[in-house]
């Protein structure tokens, strides 16, 4: 995506369109389209480990077949005989994808560390009896994936044909019962029985007194930057078929990583890890020769990250919630964002700007009235301040401005897309397309208008 062009986004993950798949995609398309939005943004297509979050999933490559509605499921058979084609070019992870998949499945869902020992190490007979014995069932997984990217190609280009730029997501860290790890170990800092040895997480900060213990294992980095970050190369490459625009999630740990020591019940007693970003970045420059990424450097964020942010010029993210404070040189308030960066209202981790609204404190609420500079009036309406929101982000400098569908529609808590920290109630969020009021396309045409980020193609 050019940072030199104004251009507007609308946040909402298939999961909350209104079928939960992307069997109304293209009607989504067809509303953004008429509303003049040119970036759909979307969090990881990955598919999950047991519950809903997209963000740990059983593998760093596969798509969730969930996502793919049924009814478009059977490829033609044209498009089959183009399978054996495909699976080759994909053979670097699929092939063990689906063994972890159908294997996961005969062990009742069991973590691969607890896996009969022959196939948790991979024994190579062990494998190939497996293989022999389940070939119909691993043809299946791979069939399914090969159907889904048939099915997102022609997404992908249904939306360029609307002037729309599809905007992904990938977490920093693989989760530990994936098929990447199980399939190599030598990448991963793991004990003799396959289990980390360290886990990744945060430090403790002001939102949480003990930190974040997240659990992926950490990335041995001397073994990956031994091979060229081969895999990290590949799975770059691969996003990069599905999205215009990648978010790399957790950025800073391209700088250093926080490690707690797997035995550890919580992220206090942990040690920053240096990590090889540059010579990643560089290396995927190198096969690209551009980087079309967006780093989120939310949170404490130290000079070395922003450093190198603009080593590889890519945009940051900026979240007008977080803007609200006394400290002139916050980088979220609207006079301090800059033009290479990604502008939120909020995000899927936020509250809706409705709920975050209500919850404030009467001074809090002061304080945001006077800097979006709405009147300070005994009783002004909700939906003044959520408009004066969406207004500051489309008016600011940022080339992109993002919105969560939620804002855009004047949504409460009810309708918050994930509580970090919390296991329950996350990810579950859909719409409705009678939710859409009929006018609001054209009033969101104008407002992009008038905020010269109005970039999609007129309907015809």
């Amino acid at each position: 995506m050019n940072f030199n062009t104004r251009r507007a986004g609308l946040l909402l993950h298939p999961t909350s369109l209104p079928s939960g798949t992307l069997a109304d995609a293209e009607r989504w398309l067809d509303f953004l389209q008429a509303a003049g939005v040119g970036v759909w943004q979307m969090l990881p297509l990955s598919p999950p480990l047991g519950g809903l979050s997209p963000y740990q999933c059983a593998s760093a490559f596969a798509v969730n077949p969930a996502l793919f509605p049924d009814l478009l499921q059977a490829s033609p058979r044209a498009d089959m005989r183009r399978f054996a084609g495909w699976r080759n070019k994909q053979r670097h992870w699929l092939d063990d994808y689906a063994r972890f998949m159908v294997i996961k499945q005969t062990q009742g869902g069991a973590a691969w560390t607890d896996w009969p020992q022959p196939l948790r190490d991979r024994d190579a007979q062990a494998l190939a009896e497996f293989d022999a014995s389940h070939a119909d069932a691993l043809k299946a997984v791979m069939a399914e994936q090969y159907r889904a990217a048939v099915f997102w190609q022609a997404l992908r280009a249904a939306a360029a044909a609307r002037g729309i730029q599809l905007f992904g997501d990938m977490p920093i860290f693989a989760a530990h019962d994936s098929a990447d790890v199980w399939a190599q170990r030598d990448l991963f800092l793991l004990n003799a029985e396959g289990l980390p040895t360290v886990v990744a997480g945060v430090p403790p900060d002001y939102f949480s007194e003990t930190g974040q213990r997240w659990g992926n294992p950490h990335y041995n980095w001397a073994a990956m930057q031994a091979d060229g970050f081969a895999w990290w190369r590949a799975r770059l490459a691969t996003h990069f078929e599905w999205f215009d625009l990648l978010r790399i999630d957790h950025f800073r740990g391209l700088v250093a990583a926080w490690a707690i020591p797997a035995s550890e019940p919580t992220a206090i007693h942990g040690h920053w890890v240096p990590t090889p970003g540059a010579a990643l970045l560089q290396a995927v420059a190198d096969d690209l020769g551009e980087l079309p990424l967006v780093a989120e450097d939310l949170g404490v964020i130290t000079p070395d990250v922003i450093a190198l942010r603009h080593q590889f010029g890519l945009p940051g993210m900026t979240v007008l919630q977080f803007a609200f404070d006394h400290h002139a040189d916050n980088p979220h308030k609207p006079g301090n964002v800059a033009v290479d960066s990604v502008y939120y209202t909020g995000t899927h981790d936020n509250d809706t700007a409705l709920g975050w609204w209500r919850t404030l404190p009467e001074h809090a609420r002061q304080q945001v009235l006077g800097q979006l500079g709405v009147s300070d009036a005994a009783a002004v309406p909700d939906v003044v301040v959520l408009d004066a929101m969406v207004s500051t982000v489309l008016q600011s400098r940022a080339a992109l401005a993002m919105l969560p569908l939620q804002d855009v529609l004047h949504l409460g808590s009810e309708a918050r897309m994930n509580t970090p920290g919390t296991e329950n109630g996350n990810w579950t969020w859909r719409f409705e397309w009678n939710e859409l009021p009929t006018d609001l396309a054209s009033r969101l045409l104008e407002q992009l208008q008038k905020t010269h980020r109005c970039e999609t193609q007129p309907p015809r």
